[in-house]
């Protein structure tokens, strides 16, 4: 029934069924103290004698709930791992202008790179996960933040064997990706053409591009980082197995801010505009990227993090 319920409806108990396992229990405790729902205070009710004993059940019930929240509280998982990258993720990004410095992005990957499913809450040995798990119909991703600033974000992506995040950017922003679990294809471009000076886009609708990576990473992995206007700033994922990414953003997506999401498909290169063409080597390391409207298969489901929390520095 279980791993029928998580076919069918993807990651929403999954931190849940992982972390909060010891709450279930003080939570039956409870019930059982109660007495499977019944109100115990009413057993004795017209006997004088028995008012002490009611008053004394109670207490001993509130005492019960303060022992199970305690002890429910201090079930909450922690992670030091993660909070090690929120850490040093609130000293590296400190605006929307930065690009992390070579010595700071080696930080973040050293970190990124240690890390494992189970520092999100998240372990292989869950059904979802296994390769033999496939889901019908169109596989939607699954998202959730684990936490966002201004300044930078920390989310998963939970993709479903075959499931696609299309081609897309980033404008502005420094990514670090590490994919926690599962086979995927990556396909990324840099721009060749980029934004003029002021501010506008090449009227051409189709914009060269240089081919950055085309191939499959499998778990575990190096992390890969993409920058403002290179190492791949524009990206998809086919995941082969269901697979979970943890991404580092900074910025965050900020329509407001003008860092709003494009959508792009790729077509193959060919000598165009007067270009002159390149040799058939050079060729199959460029493309022409189109810009497109949100295809169907970019949209995500949002779903609660219940995984390892962040402590925020106090001032």
């Amino acid at each position: 029934m279980i791993r029928s319920f998580f076919a069918s409806f993807g990651l929403h108990l999954f931190f849940l069924s992982f972390f909060l396992s010891n709450k279930l229990i003080y939570a039956e405790a409870a019930v059982m103290e109660r007495g499977g729902g019944r109100d115990n205070s009413r057993v004795g009710v017209g006997h004088n004698n028995r008012i002490g004993y009611v008053k004394k059940v109670i207490s001993k019930k509130r005492k019960l709930m303060r022992r199970i929240i305690k002890q429910a509280a201090a079930a909450v998982p922690v992670s030091l791992q993660l909070q090690q990258l929120f850490d040093s993720c609130v000293d590296v990004f400190k605006g929307p202008a930065t690009i992390p410095a070579p010595n700071d992005v080696q930080k973040l990957c050293t970190i990124l790179d240690n890390m494992e499913p189970e520092d999100v809450g998240l372990s292989s040995e869950l059904p979802f996960f296994k390769p033999t798990n496939m889901v019908k119909g169109n596989p939607r991703v699954k998202y959730t933040t684990i936490y966002q600033c201004d300044n930078f974000s920390l989310c998963l992506f939970i993709i479903p064997a075959t499931g696609v995040i299309p081609l897309h950017n980033h404008p502005g922003m420094t990514v670090f990706s590490k994919l926690l679990l599962g086979t995927m294809h990556i396909k990324s471009y840099d721009l060749v053409d980029p934004i003029n000076l002021d501010g506008s886009v090449p009227c051409s609708q189709l914009r060269l591009a240089k081919l950055k990576a085309d191939r499959v990473f499998e778990a575990p992995c190096d992390t890969s980082v993409l920058y403002p206007t290179t190492g791949g700033n524009i990206h998809a994922f086919t995941a082969i197995t269901p697979c979970v990414v943890l991404d580092v953003i900074g910025p965050p997506y900020s329509i407001k801010d003008g860092r709003d999401c494009s959508y792009y498909k790729d077509h193959p290169y060919t000598a165009s505009n007067g270009e002159a063409a390149l040799t058939t080597e050079d060729s199959d390391s460029y493309g022409w990227l189109e810009e497109i409207e949100m295809p169907e298969n970019s949209q995500m489901d949002g779903i609660e993090y219940l995984g390892p929390q962040v402590t925020e520095p106090t001032c």
